[in-house]
């Protein structure tokens, strides 16, 4: 016996795909002479990397960034596997067996890694170099030992601790990676992703790896303009109820209705990403009309005020209010966590 198919969700991430693809060409413009690439880590940081990774691709990109193997069975179909360098590097000769027989350029981040790379044969890599945030990269002591020269690097990269912020590490940053990028031999330099973009040519060297301001994040002020939202949020409404006044709503009777009001049982709860910190600043539209938040969010479910939109009914779909600098001044949570939470059950 054959199932029917599944009903249509209700939950929707809506994807602005022009949004993107302006945010992509502008980052691209503020690199200057380099090339912008795309970081699509982390699932393209939550928005889905199998929908964003192509349209990236019709748009110029031509470097790719992610950082576990699982993630390039995904990109394949679409990207070339030379355009993809994968962060974590190999990390036993599986992983670099692998990285060799598909094509992928691994991220050399350890003299152990060069040689485990080596051993599998080898091919276009890439090398990273800590310049001062002391996480993966090859030690300043280290980049002049031999078993580099043997390697084929296509890029050299370290990454920016401070880029978000006028710290003083940026420029010892900027100078070390200059002495780094001078002992290894390569194809192209990248030091800058989204925010070091922001700090000037002098960051930019040959390529820049852009993340979070492809997705709408703006980590400097001085992109405000420069960049769309990308990602929204959407659910159905399930429910509309009227509440007496005095009545209270949700789990631990939070909030108590201070008049009859009219109410929607939104179809999106913490389970979704929509964390409770937001029950205090959140809030949903319909048709440009603002529901506000009542009451603690469910695992599954949030309630609106309504009273604003007499039209609105179930099976009506609304839309978080989820402009990524607007949503983390409000939350606490940094414009990063407020993309890569976002549920499964948002991308059916």
């Amino acid at each position: 016996m054959s199932l029917p198919a599944n009903p249509a969700p209700s939950l929707h991430l809506h994807i602005d795909e022009e949004a993107l693809g302006r945010n992509w060409k502008r980052l691209d413009t503020l690199s200057g002479t380099a090339r912008a690439g795309a970081a699509i880590k982390a699932n393209a940081y939550g928005l889905g990397a199998e929908r964003v990774a192509p349209i990236l691709h019709r748009c110029g990109v031509e470097d790719f960034f992610i950082a576990h193997w699982s993630e390039a069975s995904t990109l394949l179909d679409h990207i070339a596997p030379r355009n993809i360098s994968v962060l974590h590097g190999p990390r036993n000769t599986e992983e670099a067996a692998f990285a060799r027989s598909v094509g992928l350029r691994p991220v050399i981040n350890s003299l152990e890694q060069a040689h485990l790379w080596l051993n599998a044969g080898a091919g276009p890599c890439d090398v990273m170099v800590d310049t001062g945030i002391n996480r993966l990269g090859l030690d300043l002591s280290e980049v002049n030992d031999p078993v580099l020269r043997k390697l084929d690097v296509q890029l050299v990269l370290s990454h920016l601790a401070c880029a978000d912020e006028d710290h003083p590490l940026n420029l010892i940053q900027l100078e070390k990676a200059h002495n780094a990028f001078a002992a290894i031999s390569s194809a192209g330099k990248s030091l800058a992703s989204s925010a070091g973009i922001a700090l000037g040519p002098d960051y930019h060297f040959d390529v820049t790896r852009p993340g979070l301001a492809l997705y709408g994040g703006v980590p400097r002020s001085e992109m405000a303009e420069a960049i769309e939202q990308v990602a929204f949020p959407q659910a159905a409404v399930i429910a509309i109820r009227q509440v007496d006044a005095g009545a209270s709503i949700g789990y631990n009777a939070t909030f108590t209705a201070p008049r009859p009001m009219r109410t929607a049982v939104i179809s999106l709860g913490y389970a979704d990403g929509f964390l409770r910190l937001w029950a205090k600043a959140g809030c949903f539209q319909f048709e440009n009309k603002i529901l506000p938040l009542l009451g603690k969010i469910s695992m599954d479910m949030a309630v609106v005020d309504c009273s604003a939109a007499p039209d609105i009914s179930e099976g009506d779909w609304v839309t978080l209010a989820y402009g990524l600098p607007e949503a983390s001044a409000a939350t606490g949570l940094s414009q990063y966590e407020l993309l890569t939470i976002l549920g499964q059950r948002l991308h059916d």
